[in-house]
């Protein structure tokens, strides 16, 4: 069972940075590099005023889903949160949370900015959108 306490906090340095971080999020994740597809690991999540980074499977279970998330999809959380950090664009409210679990960086694909144009980026998961009843 996934709980809010176990997940990544983080803090924002700038109200602003929690659009920069959502769009940085997009272009992080698992690729399959013959389409040219990401599939976005991680959201930022916003919750009873606190941030928070997620995996998708985490935002399934907060959902009542089914979901067989893994070690290794927190240990690639933690190792994305841990980048966010590294890159000045927030700050883990426990490092050492996330410092315990982590996956190689070849683990986990990174496009940039001026690349993302090439790439079909997909998340699997949407925040705040309500799924569409036939």
């Amino acid at each position: 069972m996934i709980r809010i306490e176990d997940m990544v906090e983080v803090t924002l340095n700038e109200k602003d940075d929690f659009l920069k971080i959502r769009e940085t999020l997009t272009r992080i994740g698992v690729a399959s590099k013959k389409e040219k597809l990401l599939y976005q690991s991680c959201h930022i999540l916003h919750k009873q005023g606190k941030y928070y980074i997620v995996h998708f499977k985490e935002l399934f279970a907060l959902d009542g889903k089914p979901t067989d998330i893994t070690e290794n999809d927190l240990a690639r959380r933690n190792t994305i949160a841990l980048l966010l950090e590294d890159w000045g664009l927030l700050k883990l409210v426990d490092s050492k949370k996330a410092e315990d679990l982590q996956v190689s960086l070849s683990q986990i694909k990174i496009i940039g900015f001026r690349e993302k144009d090439d790439w079909q980026l997909v998340p699997k998961y949407n925040i705040g959108k309500k799924a569409k009843k036939d």
